[in-house]
């Protein structure tokens, strides 16, 4: 079954997120996350998580010949890279000592000797420009793989989540984690984790390689290298938090930007655009102070590693001459090892300048990181038991046997609801707002899971019930009708993808679409904007409605599917509900009284109970509640022929968005 109306591809008009109660708990729930100052400490997170690189490691596994290639290129370029400073440390020294032994022979050796070390750094150079193209290419490769996978996974098990998840998240926070955050981890696991594994390496190589120039030398130059560390120890624990709260701070700003983006007709109707921008740059200035915070620590690391770099070339020059002066060292050894020692130090500091700069990366990594996995480690709430029972076809009877059910545990939205529905049976909900009519609805395909009693679907338990054999003969309809990017047949085959064209015209033509369509410009080719804009509301909903019978339910739902539309299109749509209707056991919730008269049964609720039941004629006849209400709300609309009645208002017996 497909969710053919408003709340998303997945979601209910009226849901848990709309109505007052829950948004009580919502926004507990919100200050609870956050903490008082807004934040989501929740989702610090550790600084290094092994179990989350390790976690990444089978998106890696495909690709295992690639990355090896890639970090044997890394190993070579590093090693390319390095070496020339020590064969220049030699080179000088054996040209010096040529030259100074002034023969002819020596002369000759000298130049020779340059033209062999020349051609060395050349030859290099052309292995570090080789190995550095390999290892962009391989990581490319398994960085936009990884991408397309993580964003693949993200993506279908987003839309395998209960409904309740997305009663409690922010779809901006969502989009974040899908968008930026997978595009950090695809940049950590290639050219950020090659970088810093490739500064290790250097390292590696730097210390090995001044050993063998000259051990004194080689422990006065790294001397300085605790004062680095003891530094690094007490800065990490700032920049980690700063870093991590750069991330949330923009996924605050996305989320804000969703919302207003997406409710921008309601910010403009209620001149809200002064205001709403006044709270968004309030977010985006705490975004700006956030990378401002962050860049200072980064900032804060740079002077210190110059100042030491510094400090180790002289004093690595100092020692040279201490040792030149006492004989210990001649002139060209010297020359060679304050050239090699300078050129080693230089480098030394340069890769620890890449980690620091990393670092930022490191942290939005393992920040997101752990945002993705939360995601991927939440599990659906409404899950197929082993052994489901698959249902072939359903007959459409529904039994509610004492259900107790809640969004929030303690506010109780249904108490001890019983109602038996044969198949074919038309039922009406009716209720104030917050009687749980919307509810009902959302129990029938188990969309939640109720607290008690037990719910009945041919006999069968629902908990035991394959869903997807159970919601594929099932349509609802809801009061916004949810559109999607494509052609109108694409939309009205939306749920129902063996549609043939045939099928398609047909039901639009059941439920009085076909006329509109065709005089669209490409008919029923006519690509739809974004949630079906170009195209008037009344439209939108004949469209979901032809989406709702392609799909040949079962068990229909109307969610106030006719609140929205103008008295037209009303009458278009309640000739069409007959054929809709017809044969099929169906949910009518709705705020006008033509299609509640014809219902089969109406249901009268109040707090998540019923309090009267029967059809139109018998409750008239009663005198009860459903009577009262009406001859309250209807007295000066009885005498419409076309049974089209006026939205009730407020106090009213079936008003809209009620749950």
């Amino acid at each position: 079954m497909a969710y053919w109306g408003g709340g998303g591809a997945g979601g209910w008009s009226g849901g848990p997120g709309h109505g007052p109660q829950r948004g009580r708990g919502a926004q507990v729930d919100m200050v609870n996350r956050r903490g008082i100052d807004g934040w989501d400490y929740d989702e610090l997170g550790k600084v290094y998580d092994l179990a989350l690189v390790k976690r990444l490691v089978p998106f890696i596994t495909p690709h295992k010949w690639r990355a090896i290639t890639a970090l044997i290129s890394m190993i070579v370029f590093s090693m390319a890279s390095y070496a020339p400073p020590f064969i220049m440390a030699l080179a000088v020294e054996r040209i010096a000592s040529a030259t100074l032994e002034g023969t002819t022979e020596s002369l000759a050796r000298a130049v020779s000797e340059t033209k062999f070390f020349g051609l060395l750094v050349v030859g290099l150079a052309v292995v570090m420009f080789f190995a550095a193209m390999v290892q962009r290419l391989m990581t490319g490769y398994i960085g936009h793989h990884m991408l397309r996978d993580l964003r693949g996974m993200l993506f279908a098990h987003l839309n395998k989540l209960s409904l309740s998840f997305y009663d409690r998240e922010e779809v901006g926070r969502l989009m974040s984690r899908v968008t930026s955050d997978v595009t950090t981890l695809q940049e950590l696991m290639t050219s950020g984790f090659l970088n810093v594994l490739a500064d290790i390496i250097g390292l590696t190589i730097i210390i090995v390689l001044v050993f063998l120039l000259d051990p004194i030398l080689a422990v006065v130059s790294l001397s300085v290298i605790p004062v680095l560390l003891l530094f690094m120890v007490f800065w990490q624990k700032f920049a980690a938090r700063a870093f991590i709260r750069v991330r949330q701070a923009i996924a605050i700003v996305n989320a804000n930007i969703n919302e207003n983006v997406s409710g921008v007709r309601v910010v403009q109707s209620m001149v809200r655009e002064e205001r709403n921008l006044e709270h968004f740059e309030d977010l985006n200035q705490q975004n700006m102070q956030m990378n401002l915070n962050a860049a200072k620590l980064q900032a804060s690391v740079m002077p210190l590693v110059e100042i030491l770099s510094t400090v180790a070339t002289i004093m690595v020059l100092f020692v040279i001459g201490l040792r030149a002066f006492d004989g210990q060292l001649d002139g060209p050894k010297a020359a060679g090892l304050a050239l090699g020692f300078t050129l080693y130090i230089q480098r030394f500091f340069n890769p620890v300048r890449d980690i620091v700069l990393q670092y930022t990366m490191l942290q939005r990594a393992m920040a997101g990181a752990h945002r993705i996995f939360e995601v991927l480690d939440t599990e659906p709430e409404i899950v197929d038991p082993p052994g489901a029972t698959v249902l072939e076809d359903v007959e459409g009877r529904v039994d509610f046997e004492h259900v107790k059910f809640s969004y929030i545990e303690g506010v109780p939205v249904l108490r001890d609801f019983d109602l038996h529905v044969e198949p074919g049976e038309s039922v009406a909900l009716v209720g104030h707002t917050g009687a749980g009519k919307t509810s009902v609805t959302a129990l029938v395909n188990r969309s939640y899971d109720i607290q008690g009693g037990r719910i009945l679907v041919d006999g069968h338990d629902l908990t035991e019930i394959n869903r997807a054999s159970l919601t594929r003969r099932m349509s609802v309809v809801l009061q916004e009708p949810y559109l999607f990017s494509g052609t109108v047949r694409e939309n009205i085959r939306y749920g129902r993808l063996d549609a043939s064209n045939d099928d398609v015209e047909r039901a639009a033509t059941a439920v009085g679409a076909h006329e509109f369509i065709s005089q669209l410009a490409d008919g029923y080719e006519t690509v739809l904007h974004e949630r079906g804009q170009n195209v008037s509301v009344g439209q939108r909903q004949l469209i979901s409605f032809a989406r709702a019978l392609v799909a040949e339910p079962r068990i229909l739902i109307l969610d106030e599917a006719t609140a929205n539309v103008d008295t037209h299109t009303e009458k278009i749509i309640q000739q069409a509900l007959s054929t809709m209707l017809k044969g099929r056991t169906s949910f009518v919730i709705a705020h006008r009284l033509s299609t509640i008269r014809s219902a089969d049964r109406i249901v009268v609720m109040r707090d998540g109970e019923i309090v009267e039941i029967g059809n139109h004629d018998e409750l008239m006849e009663h005198d009860g509640v459903y009577a009262d209400l009406y001859r309250m709300t209807f007295t000066k609309n009885t005498g419409s022929e076309d049974g089209v009645s006026p939205p009730v208002d407020g106090s009213g017996l079936v008003e809209g968005a009620s749950r």
